[in-house]
């Protein structure tokens, strides 16, 4: 007997999700960085064992939209609750704060009536055992949960029972997808992923989150290197010195991080071309958001 189902895993920014999802396929699919806001799309994660397919939807975290590319990523999370027979929500039990956990719960209330919910306590290596207990006994109390499971997904504690719990409320279906895929995504996503990812780590401030990363050509060569022409779309004319850096230096390392990551990803040698261009208020323009994330 086959048993085979979606489970979106939601949550704050930080609070995890992607670092959780990576765990249970045992593969660094979704970008994880230090940074907030770093999921943009949903990202279907298949974890295949056995007679059991889970089918992870990692999602943007939740917080209030300011702006046409945030209101495209709450689109994002929304439509996964349409998609999840279950709903992770991780709580990053280092930052609790009641207030905001209310607001969530009405704020998503139709989303998450009729759904088997399983609330994940994480990071539970940053806080004394007492804390964690505490704020089982206030989870239960204030909102009557019935299925709270600590863990620590960067330490991969108890990662064990909160496959257990979803395991056993998986519906009985044959599996949705062939059992060695690992995603619905193509490889060109993650690379432009994978550069994003550099992107994260190498700048600082507002730069990160103005970018986005389009592959323009993506031509695999059996006699030689892959090829991979790298769109990178700033906000500002003011950015793109930063980004490029004096003499170019900066864009050189991001071009290296970028390249290694990408052959280790591919398992296979590439040339990565980066052009830098700029696309005024980019993430404001509905047009281009449109074309951009093909919604």
């Amino acid at each position: 007997m086959r048993k085979c189902g979606y489970v979106a895993i939601i949550g704050k920014p930080n609070a995890g999700k992607s670092t959780l999802m990576n765990a249970f396929l045992e593969y660094d699919l979704s970008i994880v960085n230090r940074k907030a806001q770093t999921t943009r799309n949903k990202i279907l994660g298949i974890h295949t064992e056995n007679n059991i397919q889970i089918v992870f939807i990692d999602t943007p975290g939740l917080f209030e939209p300011k702006y046409e590319l945030q209101k495209f990523m709450m689109t994002e999370l929304k439509s996964s609750f349409n998609e999840a027979d279950m709903v992770l929500h991780l709580i990053d039990v280092s930052e609790f704060n009641i207030a905001e956990l209310k607001s969530i719960e009405e704020k998503f209330r139709k989303e998450f009536k009729g759904k088997k919910r399983i609330i994940v306590l994480n990071k539970i290596d940053l806080v004394q055992q007492d804390d964690v207990m505490s704020r089982i006994i206030q989870l239960k109390e204030e909102f009557g949960f019935e299925t709270i499971i600590p863990v620590s997904a960067k330490e991969e504690f108890n990662l064990g029972e909160v496959k257990r719990e979803i395991t056993d409320n998986l519906p009985v279906s044959e599996f949705f997808f062939d059992e060695e895929i690992l995603t619905d995504k193509p490889e060109k996503f993650f690379v432009a992923e994978i550069i994003r990812q550099k992107i994260l780590e190498l700048y600082q401030d507002e730069v990160p989150y103005s970018v986005y990363v389009d592959i323009v050509e993506f031509i695999e060569r059996k006699e030689s290197k892959d090829y991979i022409n790298a769109e990178i779309v700033l906000e500002r004319e003011s950015q793109k010195v930063i980004f490029i850096g004096r003499s170019g230096e900066k864009i050189k390392t991001l071009g290296r991080a970028a390249r290694e990551s990408i052959e280790k990803f591919l398992k296979k040698e590439v040339y990565l071309k980066l052009f830098v261009k700029v696309r005024k208020d980019w993430r404001k323009d509905k047009r281009f958001l449109r074309e951009a994330f093909k919604q």
